[in-house]
């Protein structure tokens, strides 16, 4: 098992019950997905530059796929393993991410809970991408 993947997966759940909100990067204002993952990312030596432009509905992420590939990210596929970043679409122009504990469970903003959740069973969204760190 990647030691970083599995610290990335611990840092995440450290942050579980933190509030969402849209663009945050910090746990005092809160997360939304991708801020979360940026954070746990730097709580393992990762320090992302600031992420391309996005909302909460997005015609195009393509810039987000290329923004994975800057932080050092590599393509994965199922199953899941603990510290995957998983991208899946959640409705007509809309995007979430989160990241895996495991073949189930996961953690994310969670934008209608306004907080940061542990979900348990199958990543319920049609899976778009699956990135791992690199091993180590």
């Amino acid at each position: 098992m990647n030691g970083r993947a599995a610290a990335l997966a611990k840092a995440a759940q450290s942050y579980v019950g933190m509030p969402f909100c849209l663009h945050g990067r910090h746990p005092a204002g809160g997360f939304d997905c991708l801020g979360l993952i940026l954070t746990a990312l730097a709580d393992v030596g990762i320090i992302a530059p600031p992420p391309p432009a996005y909302a909460m509905r997005n015609s195009t992420i393509s810039p987000l796929f290329a923004f994975a590939e800057e932080l050092g990210l590599v393509p994965g596929a199922a199953p899941f393993r603990a510290g995957d970043i998983l991208l899946g679409r959640t409705g007509p122009a809309q995007f979430h991410c989160a990241i895996a504990l495991g073949e189930t469970d996961f953690i994310h903003a969670h934008a209608g809970l306004r907080r940061v959740v542990r979900t348990p069973g199958p990543f319920p969204w049609p899976l778009r991408r699956l990135w791992r760190l690199p091993p180590d």
